[in-house]
């Protein structure tokens, strides 16, 4: 018997309603709180790893602008492309470690900040096809890439990313400082006072933890003297998107991993938008859900295609907005179009990117812990779903074992051609390729009746 009390209340305005513009608006600015730290901090973090200094405030600007697109995109439903959901586009975590291991191949040949966003646009741009072409086909994607890989492709992205996190919380890679008791102070302090917050019985408090636990932490460093905006004077005040600003090249080391991860967003997607259809009232079964979610798929590869053009990362549908439908009552897709005009304006301005860059990297990396875990935990909870039998276990045995053993140990392929190093050096790309191959080669059945060990 189910329980009723955890059912979603009624809608008070479904997918196609009009609501009044003051509860647009307040529901608009509800998504943007949920979700604004998470299309900027993939920014943040590759700005700040590869070193591209001058030209984050701007990277943020286009992430903004392009998410605004994208969730437009989404909504309004062009043609064949778009769900015609309120599922709001903005940068991907899942492409953090592969997006890195491009700018360092870059970095590698000596490139400085032209050359790294260069090949990084350019793999991005020429991945995001193979999404496109995958949304046509998703019902016989599933056959091979199923809730197994997907949770061992998301546990490894979540578990290679926590160390990007925790150097931060340290003060940097490299730091002078790294470990002091006053970055260790402010970044727990961050961590602490998002976990508190996350307990909070009023929703909105909750759905905007890491906003407000990133105010906070940003609040405090000032009042320690550990933020300078001396800087922001000398920025341009407003910017437009400039198609491939930084040029387009392209490496097939850098393009695999990015490729790989496409792949799995591709399924990824057709989670979220399913969860979103069930929020909101629509159908999660049927032709209209099909076509729901082909169309989403193929918006979210073109999404990422015009993002690679402006000068940003990949996007994805961000589920975190699932919860604000609930917590609201309000499934209109017309929310979504406040939601890309608010995005829109604030990209067109790139002080508000240089205000966030300022952040102090203790405050950042108390926050991208929380979110780094969480998305570890997300692939736990895929995995949780499954059947653990005898060939399960061995497949992510071998998967996790490869690829955390690559992160623990990135000497183990100096021997290997660079090519080869390149491209099987990321953890993400190892347990990846490892899951795919196992779960399409090994038989349906490992498992012996009464006999749990592996």
């Amino acid at each position: 018997m189910s329980d009723t009390s955890s059912n979603p209340p009624e809608l008070l305005y479904s997918l196609n309603d009009k609501p009044p513009v003051p509860a647009a608006i307040l529901a608009a600015l509800q998504h943007l709180l949920a979700s604004f730290v998470g299309i900027i901090t993939p920014t943040l973090i590759i700005g700040g790893v590869l070193g591209l200094g001058s030209e984050i405030p701007y990277l943020i600007s286009m992430a903004l602008i392009v998410s605004g697109v994208g969730t437009f995109i989404q909504a309004k439903q062009i043609g064949p492309i778009g769900s015609g959901l309120v599922a709001l586009q903005g940068t991907s975590f899942a492409f953090l470690s592969s997006i890195l291991a491009a700018g360092f191949i870059a970095k590698g040949k000596g490139g400085g900040p032209d050359e790294i966003l260069s090949l990084i646009f350019g793999v991005c741009f020429l991945g995001a096809f193979i999404e496109i072409f995958l949304s046509q086909f998703l019902h016989k994607l599933k056959t091979f890439i199923n809730p197994l890989v997907t949770g061992i492709v998301i546990t490894a992205i979540g578990l290679s990313l926590i160390k990007v996190g925790i150097t931060d919380l340290g003060g940097g890679f490299k730091a002078p400082d790294f470990g002091s008791l006053q970055n260790l102070a402010l970044g727990g302090s961050v961590l602490v006072l998002i976990i508190i917050l996350n307990q909070s019985k009023n929703v909105y408090v909750r759905s905007g933890a890491i906003f407000f636990g990133l105010l906070a932490g940003f609040i405090a460093a000032m009042l320690m003297g550990k933020v300078d905006f001396s800087g922001l004077s000398k920025m341009d005040w407003f910017a437009l998107p400039v198609p491939f600003k930084y040029g387009f090249s392209f490496d097939f080391a850098a393009f695999l991993p990015v490729a790989l991860i496409y792949l799995i967003t591709a399924i990824e997607s057709s989670g979220d938008l399913t969860a979103t259809s069930m929020v909101s009232k629509e159908p999660i079964t049927g032709d209209v859900y099909r076509n729901r979610i082909k169309a989403g798929v193929f918006a979210d590869g073109i999404n990422s295609m015009i993002a690679a053009t402006f000068n940003t990362f990949p996007n994805t549908t961000f589920s975190q907005n699932n919860g604000v439908i609930q917590l609201t009552g309000i499934a209109s897709r017309y929310v979504a179009f406040y939601i890309a005009a608010f995005l829109v304006i604030l990209g067109l301005f790139p002080v508000i990117g240089g205000i966030f860059q300022q952040l102090p990297k203790p405050v950042l990396g108390g926050a991208t812990l929380v979110m780094f875990g969480t998305v570890a935990a997300a692939g736990i909870r895929i995995l949780s779903t499954i059947d653990m039998d005898r060939r399960s276990m061995l497949i992510m045995a071998v998967s996790f074992g490869l690829g955390l053993g690559v992160a623990a140990q990135p000497d183990l392929l100096q021997e290997m051609p660079k090519t080869i190093q390149n491209i099987f050096g990321s953890a993400v790309t190892v347990s990846g390729l490892a899951a795919i191959i196992l779960n399409t080669l090994l038989p349906g059945n490992l498992n012996l009746e009464n006999d749990a060990d592996i």
